[in-house]
């Protein structure tokens, strides 16, 4: 079918109306009209080509929500009319360890991401969400509860959500009645906040400079500490039992670990595309640990959706249309949003 997009041609290129096809639904699928897609700052990396490997037309976005305006003859999940999003892929094996496990980000036959990807075949492209429809298996879109007060802020956690969510479930033993950091107050960063207060942990926030403390305390966090500030870090040493560290480029990780307690646990989600530097000394004293997060599998996913509909928990965003784009991308790497850029679809094709 045709669809109608925003893409860039190659790294330095702006973005520009694009039409494309998608595959008509089939049994199995369901059509997604979009209504909101989040921006998220990997849509950059590959966009300007940082991350190594881009295949152009690249149409971005990973973090979309819409209404399912028709279903496949064997879908039962979803109906029309109902309100589905998409998170970073859109298909996977479905026979590998991972897959059968619930953990289809780790399939062994390598994912469809949502765009800069193929679907099964290795052949087809796919394009994400800065488009004004998606068709997708049933059983790799999420279910979009109507608890949500606003749906804005609900995209962004297709992605960011689950990022920052997934880990703190992982280290669930680190979070409740304890300590827990969170490095820079970004997209990623607020969302951890949110999430970390809202399972009983007592936060602190690290960033470079006071300019989002009052937003850091407005989310829930109870301290917060400039990273610059040499004896502002002291006075949080060994305190901390997991920090989640969100921060996307080159930093000098040492200072973070001082803060963390015995055992304690640095588990990164944030992906510099420069090599970090650490001084092993940081970790071996104390048993410290180091570790990775990248996003989750479909049944998290939605368990992340669900638990932030209960709890009121949304990204707190801009929202743009699509001839905003450019702006939006600059003032992402400037860390100057407050905290996701989104962009109405809808408002977007009509301007166009």
């Amino acid at each position: 079918m045709e669809c109608h997009g925003f893409a860039v041609h190659h790294p330095t290129d702006t973005f520009h109306p694009y039409e494309f096809k998608r595959r008509e639904v089939g049994d199995n699928d369901i059509l997604i009209k979009i209504l909101y897609s989040g921006i998220c700052h990997s849509d950059i990396h590959q966009a300007r080509k940082e991350w190594g490997h881009t295949t152009y037309p690249l149409v971005p976005g990973h973090e979309i929500l819409g209404d399912v305006v028709k279903v496949g003859s064997h879908v039962t999940k979803f109906k029309v009319g109902d309100r589905a999003g998409v998170g970073c892929f859109v298909d996977s094996c479905g026979q590998c360890t991972g897959c059968k496990g619930g953990e289809e980000h780790f399939c062994e036959k390598g994912l469809s991401l949502t765009y800069n990807g193929t679907e099964q075949d290795k052949t087809t492209p796919t394009y994400g969400g800065y488009s004004n429809q998606i068709t997708i298996k049933e059983n790799y879109a999420i279910k979009v509860s109507d608890k949500f007060k606003e749906l804005k802020g609900v995209a962004p956690l297709f992605c960011a959500g689950i990022t920052t969510y997934s880990p703190l479930i992982a280290w669930k033993d680190h979070v409740a009645g304890k300590r827990v950091g969170v490095v820079g107050l970004g997209g990623l960063g607020h969302m951890a906040v949110k999430l970390a207060v809202s399972m009983g942990a007592e936060v602190t926030v690290f960033s470079r400079s006071d300019s989002k403390k009052a937003d850091a305390l407005k989310f829930g966090a109870k301290h917060y500490v400039s990273s610059s500030n040499p004896e502002e870090m002291k006075s949080v040493a060994g305190v901390h039992s997991l920090i989640i560290n969100t921060v996307s480029s080159e930093h000098e990780i040492s200072p973070y670990m001082a803060t963390l307690g015995t055992r304690g646990v640095m588990v990164y989600v944030g992906a510099s595309p420069e090599p970090l530097k650490l001084n092993l000394f940081s970790v071996i004293s104390g048993n410290k640990v180091i570790a990775g997060s990248n996003i989750g599998g479909i049944k998290e996913t939605q368990e992340m959706l669900d638990y932030c509909a209960a709890h009121d928990i949304v990204s707190d965003v801009e929202v743009i249309t699509a001839d905003q784009l450019e702006v939006a991308y600059n003032r992402t790497v400037k860390g100057d949003v407050k905290y996701r850029f989104v962009i109405d679809i809808t408002k977007s094709f009509e301007k166009k």
